[in-house]
């Protein structure tokens, strides 16, 4: 089975692509083939077309919280809204996210869903600092319109499919510390340690955290732990818990029965509140 990890960014260019790793998925040992780069939409439409079967995880979130569609008087379906919100434009999306929250007193202007409390994951309503909005807007309909199978928002018969993945959900397993930065003044060797604490602890005990165990290079281990922007090793993690949910036996991919779908799921999020 094929596995692939994307790191996404609502802006892929040369100096900040959308970033990939390739992986195969043989009888729960998952090995690393090599990561890659995207530097436009187009060429990220075309990674989506690629045949099946694959499964990949997302670094973006696939919905929006339910709350925000009810306050915004639209239906709550994935599909109709993800429609809807294309039909704004980026600049429309914008300004309405914008005009929602100045709308709303202190402490209730970004909503969540159930599970970005659960994973720990900014508001998928947030524009700024780590822009996921602008991430949703980008993905969520290139998706949509790509026809692949989208776990749980739209699932089909498609081989190709996709789920939303969280990166820092894994590396939590091992660190609460920072371990990447894209500015280069605030890039620090206490980063590259946690890099590297991160990497160790997936090749020695995946197994037992991920129902998978993991083959890759030292070459690919100290590439990524060298890589002071996280990207290269962000998108190792989404393959990691990828290829998790896929592991397991009993089909579900993890995700319970009693989430929403039309807010989508985070792979690996917790399934309550502790």
């Amino acid at each position: 089975m094929k596995v692939f990890g994307v790191d996404f960014t609502s802006s892929p260019r040369k100096s900040k692509p959308i970033t990939f790793a390739e992986c195969d998925l043989d009888d729960a040992v998952l090995t690393h083939i090599k990561s890659g780069q995207i530097e436009n939409f187009e060429l990220f439409e075309s990674f989506l077309d690629r045949n099946g079967p694959w499964i990949a995880g997302f670094d973006f979130p696939f919905g929006q919280p339910r709350i925000l569609l009810e306050n915004l008087g639209w239906k709550s379906e994935w599909e109709s809204y993800v429609e809807q919100i294309s039909l704004l434009g980026k600049a429309g999306w914008e300004d309405l996210l914008r005009a929602y929250c100045d709308s709303r007193e202190k402490g209730n202007k970004l909503h969540f869903r159930l599970t970005d409390r659960l994973a720990g994951s900014r508001s998928p309503m947030m524009m700024y600092r780590v822009p996921v909005a602008k991430m949703f807007f980008e993905g969520a309909p290139r998706l949509m319109k790509s026809g692949v199978s989208i776990v749980p928002c739209r699932p089909n018969k498609s081989n190709r499919i996709a789920v939303e993945a969280y990166p820092a959900l894994v590396a939590r397993r091992w660190t609460n510390q920072g371990y990447k930065n894209d500015q280069k003044s605030k890039q620090t060797p206490e980063q590259m340690e946690s890099r590297e604490l991160i990497l160790k602890g997936l090749v020695s005990q995946s197994v037992d955290q991920f129902d998978v165990s993991i083959v890759m290079g030292s070459s690919v281990q100290n590439a990524m732990i060298e890589d002071p922007s996280g990207d290269t090793l962000d998108a190792f993690l989404c393959a990691v818990q990828a290829a998790s949910a896929h592991s397991k036996a009993d089909g579900t991919l993890g995700i319970p029965k009693e989430m929403d779908p039309n807010e989508g799921w985070i792979i690996g999020a917790p399934k309550a509140l502790p």
